[in-house]
C-alpha cells in the first residue's frame, strides 16, 4: 500500500466519527459504519461534511466536487448522458454532470481488473486457462480464443483485456488473481472502498451485464487515476495493436494478434488541436450502452482523465467526448 493510501485511510479514520458526531449532537452512544454499496460514506460525502483545511488534507491529491460543474463550459452532452473532465495535476474538475449516479460500466469494468491484478501479481505470472475462462458464452462478449489448457503470462492477458478487450482474459486473470471469479470481485471490491469509490460495486471482472454491478463516473476518475501509478497500465492503453504468441494444452504455440477498440488511437476520430489522447478504455452492453474513459494530454503534457458514462451510440459517444476534451484548452 502507498503511503498516500494509507494516509487518506488514516484521516478518513479519525474524520469519520467527527462527522458522527456533527450528524447526531455528539451523545454518548457509539456508533460504527459497516461497508454498503448502496448507503456507504464515499470521499466527497465525506468532504462535503469537512471545513476547508480538513476537505484539504483528505483530497490533496483528488479532485473533488460534489455536483455538476458546468458553468462555464460549452459540453452538450445527451440528456441520459453522464460525464467528468478531471485535471490530474491541479485536482480541478473542469466538468461534471452526474459524476455520482449509479450506472452500468460495460468493459471499463477492466481498469479495476488490471489495478488489482498489477497490484496483487507479476506479469510475468504464468496463467493457466480453465473451462470456465473458455466457456463464456453471452451473446456479443469480445472472446480472444482461449481454451482450456492454454498457458500465457498475466503480461499477455492484460494486453489481451486492455487492448482487445477480450472477456476470456479477464475471467482467467480473475481466477488466477482470486482463485475464483467471486474471489477476485471481493478484491475488486476491496480496492474501490480503499480508493473511496464506495458507490461503485463489482460482481466480475469483465463487465459483462449484472444488477448488481455499477459504477459512478467520478468513483472511475479514482479507480483509474490509481491504475496509471502502474506504468504498464499506461503502456498497454496506449497501444495501437498487439502481437504475441502463448501456447496451447500441448505446449504448441498460438498467436494473439489484435488492433485496440479505441476508435481515438486507431485514427477514426482525431482529438482537438494541442490535445494528445495517450489512451483509455472502452465499453459497450445494451445496458450499458456506449462509455468510454481517456487519459489525455495538454501541449504542456499535463494530464486529464476524462470519463462518458450511457452515450446513445459510438458515434455520439465519440462526438461528445471530442467537446469534452475541447475544455482542455479553455481550461
Amino acid at each position: 500500500m502507498t503511503s498516500t493510501n494509507k494516509r487518506k485511510r488514516a484521516v478518513l479514520a479519525v474524520w469519520l466519527p467527527l462527522l458522527v458526531c456533527i450528524l447526531t449532537g455528539c451523545d454518548t452512544k457509539e456508533y460504527t459504519f459497516t461497508y454498503d454499496p448502496n448507503s456507504a460514506i464515499s470521499s466527497f460525502q465525506v468532504t462535503e461534511s469537512m471545513t476547508a483545511q480538513q476537505a484539504d488534507l483528505f483530497a490533496e491529491d483528488l479532485c473533488v466536487a460534489a455536483g455538476d460543474v458546468t458553468e462555464g463550459t460549452t459540453v452538450q452532452l445527451e440528456e441520459e448522458g453522464y460525464g467528468g473532465l478531471f485535471d490530474v495535476n491541479k485536482h480541478d474538475v473542469v466538468y461534471a454532470k452526474g459524476i455520482h449516479e449509479k450506472l452500468y460500466p460495460a468493459s471499463i469494468t477492466k481498469v479495476l481488473t488490471a489495478l488489482v491484478a498489477l497490484k496483487h501479481g507479476d506479469p510475468e505470472d504464468i496463467i493457466t486457462v480453465s473451462a470456465a475462462s473458455a466457456g463464456i458464452t453471452e451473446s456479443g462478449a469480445t472472446l480472444c480464443g482461449l481454451k482450456t489448457g492454454d498457458t500465457l503470462t498475466l503480461d499477455q492477458a492484460l494486453h489481451a483485456l486492455l487492448i482487445y478487450s477480450a472477456n476470456d482474459a479477464g475471467i482467467a486473470i480473475a481466477e488466477h488473481i482470486g482463485g475464483s471469479v467471486e474471489g477476485f470481485a471481493e478484491m475488486m471490491n476491496e480496492e474501490a472502498a480503499a480508493l473511496g469509490a464506495t458507490r461503485s460495486h463489482f460482481a466480475n471482472p469483465h463487465g459483462l451485464h449484472d444488477e448488481d454491478h455499477y459504477v459512478t463516473v467520478y468513483d472511475l476518475y479514482l479507480i483509474f487515476q490509481e491504475a496509471m501509478k502502474y506504468e504498464l497500465f499506461t503502456e498497454i492503453i496506449s497501444m495501437e495493436s498487439y502481437t504475441t504468441t502463448y501456447n496451447d494444452r500441448n505446449g504448441e504455440p498460438k498467436t494473439f494478434d489484435f488492433k485496440t477498440t479505441n476508435q481515438f488511437l486507431q485514427g477514426a476520430y482525431a482529438a482537438p488541436e494541442n490535445i494528445t489522447v495517450i489512451g483509455g478504455k472502452t465499453g459497450t452492453t445494451s445496458a450499458a450502452k456506449s462509455c468510454l474513459i481517456l487519459l489525455s494530454k495538454d501541449a504542456s503534457g499535463n494530464p486529464y482523465i476524462s470519463v462518458i458514462l450511457h452515450a446513445s451510440e459510438r458515434a455520439v459517444l465519440y462526438e461528445e467526448m471530442t467537446g469534452l476534451l475541447s475544455e482542455i484548452d479553455a481550461h
